[in-house]
């Protein structure tokens, strides 16, 4: 980055300098050719008020006076006809009706030019003005001298461009440190929050690089978190396994410890199958899953399924199942409001009390759909319902080991609801049940609308 705007700089300084040159010389070529053409105007006119080219016959008897190096004196007749030339034969000379200095003269009494001279053949610059009887004087001088005053000046004029080059190497240098530094200082303390940001113009930018920051960091330290997580919850059902196999294999156990050794390997079976799934399912979400088919479905018949389903369930845990309210309407996934219906239809049943019950309530308020899960279970204490939606979080884990809670039902539901764009809230009392309700909007909706009609 240095290096590139170190160079930049240095390509603007060299493209200053030489536009700076060239509009100079154009200037300066002007400023010239006004103060050639003033001269020869001068000229003129002192010489058309002397008269001395009125009478032709004296000509040739005042050339040698009013000759010059410099200057070119032409007489020219109404007619363009040369009457005389101080530097050539006027005789051979042909007409000069169609010059535009000499035209011009003719026409207004005063006229001027340049453009190349086919007699002398050189750049010449014109004055020509109108005498009284007709004919035009014209006095002229060479436009080369301008071209050598620039090859004069070119040694001069090189030797500054090159100190202001060299000048403008160092201060380029000088501005990209003073310029870059602080943003690479900032960079290697990205993550100290109490880093000042220098350019404020570039506070917005910093302030996203260094939430995106955060956020790595702190997705790193849950993958870290979750790897440990999954590991250790995939060895204890694993090792029950190879433990009770093991003694199976080599016949240390009876007719009667067969079969409950048996009954342990098909629990931790379903357990540690039951965990993969819960897993895959949460990767997926993570990702966002792929083949959504997001539809209008009705939300109280999902409900009504899914209650019968766990029925033979909440019976064995001897809890009751109720389903409230009527069919309502929500624009959602179906694969994913039966996977939200049954992790929180089968929560309230794994962590509630022997002849309690669960409710399962979709209604509608304030416009807004809702589904509500309430139990009579033992409740969340008030310290952990901020952490229970967190992946293998347990308020009770000799109780979610004893059930067979994964830990991973809520932070599933968590990640469904904000797919929906709906909202997730938790009502609960240690020993006197939990209620969770998720309200919807038609936010998701709208936004799939706005896409199909872009598209």
């Amino acid at each position: 980055m240095k290096r590139r705007i170190h160079i930049e700089l240095l390509v603007t300084s060299g493209l200053a300098i030489l536009l700076t040159l060239t509009f100079a010389m154009f200037v300066f070529y002007g400023l010239f050719r006004s103060q050639i053409i003033r001269d020869l105007e001068t000229d003129a006119r002192v010489m058309k008020n002397m008269g001395v080219f009125d009478d032709i016959s004296r000509m040739a008897e005042k050339n040698g006076s009013i000759s010059s190096e410099d200057l070119r004196i032409t007489v020219v007749s109404p007619g363009g006809d040369v009457l005389f030339d101080s530097s050539a034969d006027a005789a051979v000379m042909e007409n000069h009706e169609d010059r535009p200095e000499i035209r011009t003269a003719l026409e207004a009494g005063e006229g001027s030019g340049s453009r190349r001279s086919e007699t002398m053949d050189k750049n010449l610059f014109y004055y020509a003005v109108r005498m009284e009887n007709g004919n035009v004087l014209r006095i002229s001088r060479e436009a080369d001298s301008f071209f050598a005053v620039f090859q004069n000046m070119l040694p001069t004029v090189l030797e500054v461009s090159l100190v202001l080059f060299v000048l403008s190497i160092f201060l380029s240098n000088y501005f990209t440190k003073t310029l870059v530094g602080p943003i690479e200082e900032m960079a290697r303390n990205i993550s100290d929050p109490g880093q000042e940001v220098v350019y404020r113009e570039l506070e917005p930018f910093v302030a996203t690089i260094r939430q995106q920051h955060d956020d790595i960091i702190k997705s790193a330290q849950m993958r870290q978190e979750f790897t440990a997580n999954v590991s250790h919850e995939l060895k204890t059902p694993l090792t029950a396994i190879s433990g009770y196999a093991e003694l199976i294999e080599h016949g240390m156990a009876d007719a009667d410890n067969s079969k409950r050794f048996a009954g342990e390997i098909h629990k931790n079976s379903v357990r540690l199958l039951s965990l993969i799934n819960d897993i895959i399912q949460l990767s997926q979400l993570d990702g966002g899953k792929n083949h959504s088919e997001y539809a209008d479905i009705d939300l109280y018949k999902l409900a009504a399924e899914c209650v019968d389903m766990l029925k033979m369930n909440a019976r064995k845990q001897n809890v009751t199942m109720k389903l409230c309210g009527k069919p309502c309407t929500v624009y959602a996934d179906r694969q994913l409001m039966e996977e939200l219906l049954y992790n929180l239809c089968d929560n309230a049943i794994r962590y509630n009390n022997r002849g309690g019950s669960v409710t399962v309530t979709v209604d509608e308020k304030d416009g807004h759909v809702f589904l509500s899960i309430r139990d009579t279970g033992i409740g969340i204490p008030t310290e952990h319902q901020d952490r229970v939606f967190e992946r293998f979080y347990r308020v009770d884990k000799s109780r979610s080991k004893a059930t067979g809670g994964t830990g991973l039902g809520l932070a599933i539901v968590k990640h469904i609801v904000a797919q929906h764009g709906a909202s997730i809230s938790l009502e609960s009392q240690a020993g006197k049940g939990t209620e969770i309700r998720v309200e919807f909007s038609d936010v998701l909706k709208r936004q799939m609308e706005e896409r199909a009609e872009n598209a």
